[in-house]
């Protein structure tokens, strides 16, 4: 299962986010599940940069499926959007494909 974690903090701004594990929908390399959360993941990391200009730390594993983003700053109203943007993708493909294989958490920080 993959679960993603969004982190806010007590003002419910975005602090960051975790993306860790394989959904298991598939077999690797046809598993869309996975294909759909990393894209929207990666996505959002590679527009938070170039589009929006926000500065984060990020680490990953690819063999493990794991993506760690911290914010270093508050968000712009272009990093919010992406957030949400990322939120309602993710949750969508949980509704569609069920918590068996993507969790959707937040996380008060």
């Amino acid at each position: 299962m993959t679960t993603v974690i969004v982190k806010k903090n007590v003002n419910g701004e975005y602090k960051g986010f975790t993306c860790k594990g394989h959904s298991g929908f598939a077999k690797n390399g046809k598993d869309i599940v996975c294909a759909a959360v990393s894209m929207l993941v990666i996505n959002t990391i590679n527009s938070m940069e170039e589009l929006a200009g926000e500065d984060m730390d990020v680490s990953s594993d690819e063999e493990s499926g794991y993506i760690d983003c911290l914010f270093k700053e508050s968000l712009s109203e272009k990093g919010k959007l992406l957030m949400d943007s990322m939120i309602l993708g993710l949750s969508d493909v949980e509704k569609q494909y069920g918590k068996k294989y993507v969790t959707l958490k937040f996380e008060e920080v």
